[in-house]
C-alpha cells in the first residue's frame, strides 16, 4: 500500500454557526480529567453565505502529545467564549474568517427505517488545523475543496431532474482512505460532461476496479423553487420550496491512474484485508450502539409510574 493515502480538504470563509462545547474527559478515558473541545464549526465559503460547509471535531485538547501547544484548541475555544463571532449571531462585520485543512471521514451509525435496521454513512470534514484567516481568496471555486486518492469501484448516470434543479451527473462509487488507511466507501458526483463520459469510460467494477486521485468542490447551498397552483379566478397561489442540496463533485482526476494491485500503490489482498477490518470496526459500532439502546429502555422501564394512577 501506499505510505501516505491522500485524504486532504480545504476549506475557507466565514464563520456561519457552531455547536462546539468545551469537555472534561471521563474517568474511563485514556487521559482522564483532560479538558477537550467537540462538535462542529459550520463556514459560509461562499460571498453570498449560501455554500455552508461543516466541520466535525470529536476530541481537541490544549496541548499534543509533545506537550506543544494546540492553536487549534485555542481557536476553537475562543470561538466558544465568543471572542470570534459568528455570521448568524453576531452577523458578517463581527464573525470571524478562517482557514480549515482537514481530512474527509464518515459519520456512521445504525438507525431503525421502516422497521429494519440501516447503516448510515455520511461524508463530513473531520477535524484539522483550523486558522484564523485574514482575507479569503478571491476564487470562490478554491475554498471549498477536496482531493483523494480513491478506488473507484462503478459508476452510475443519472439523468437531470429539472423540477427539482438538479442536473444530469454520474454518481462515482468506491473507496478512499483515512490516515490510518482504513477503508471507506463512499460516493462522488461527476457533473461536467466530459467528466461523466471519463468515469463512464473507465469501465470500473469490483471485479475490475480503477485507482487514482481525483479532486473536486464540496457542494452545500440551498435551491428555491417556485410551486404555483392555478386559481378557479383571481390569482394563483405560489410558493416557494426549499431543499438543501449536498454533494461533493469531482472537477478533476489524474491523466493516468495508479497501477492496480500492485506493492507500490495498492493490493487487492490489502484492500481485502481492509474490508475484513471495516466489519470488524461495522460490528463494534452496532454492539454499542445496541448496549445503550437496551440501558436506555431498562431505565425507562425502571423510571415508568406504577399503573395504579396517579395521586396528586
Amino acid at each position: 500500500m501506499k505510505k501516505t493515502m491522500i485524504n486532504q480538504t480545504h476549506i475557507e470563509g466565514v464563520l456561519y454557526e457552531h455547536n462546539l462545547e468545551a469537555k472534561v474527559s471521563g474517568d474511563t478515558s485514556k487521559n482522564p480529567g483532560t479538558p477537550f473541545i467537540s462538535g462542529s464549526i459550520s463556514i459560509a465559503t461562499d460571498d453570498k453565505m449560501t455554500n455552508i460547509v461543516p466541520v466535525h471535531f470529536t476530541y481537541v485538547t490544549a496541548t499534543f502529545g509533545s506537550g506543544k501547544p494546540n492553536d487549534t484548541y485555542t481557536t476553537l475555544n475562543n470561538i466558544i467564549n465568543g471572542t470570534f463571532g459568528t455570521y448568524m449571531k453576531d452577523g458578517a462585520d463581527k464573525a470571524v474568517k478562517l482557514r480549515v485543512d482537514s481530512a474527509l471521514g464518515l459519520n456512521e451509525f445504525y438507525t431503525d427505517r421502516d422497521g429494519k435496521e440501516t447503516l448510515v454513512s455520511a461524508k463530513r470534514n473531520e477535524g484539522g488545523f483550523v486558522h484564523v484567516a485574514d482575507s479569503l481568496a478571491e476564487d470562490e471555486t478554491i475554498r471549498n475543496t477536496f482531493k483523494c486518492d480513491m478506488l473507484i469501484t462503478g459508476v452510475k448516470e443519472v439523468e437531470a431532474d429539472e423540477e427539482k434543479k438538479l442536473p444530469a451527473k454520474a454518481i462515482v462509487r468506491g473507496a478512499i482512505f483515512d490516515f490510518r488507511g482504513s477503508l471507506m466507501p463512499v460516493e462522488f458526483s461527476a457533473v461536467n460532461p466530459n467528466a461523466i463520459k471519463y468515469f463512464v469510460g473507465l469501465g470500473a467494477s469490483n471485479a475490475s476496479p480503477t485507482f487514482t486521485c481525483v479532486w473536486g468542490r464540496q457542494v452545500s447551498e440551498t435551491i428555491v423553487r417556485e410551486i404555483r397552483t392555478e386559481s378557479a379566478f383571481g390569482e394563483d397561489e405560489v410558493r416557494e420550496v426549499k431543499n438543501t442540496r449536498k454533494d461533493f463533485v469531482i472537477t478533476g482526476a489524474s491523466k493516468e491512474p495508479y497501477a492496480w494491485d500492485d506493492e507500490s500503490t495498492l493490493t487487492a489482498n490489502e484492500v481485502a484485508e481492509a474490508v475484513a477490518a471495516r466489519e470488524t470496526y461495522l460490528a463494534t459500532i452496532k454492539a454499542r450502539q445496541d448496549e445503550y439502546k437496551a440501558s436506555k429502555n431498562a431505565a425507562t422501564a425502571a423510571a415508568a409510574p406504577a399503573k395504579t394512577g396517579f395521586n396528586f
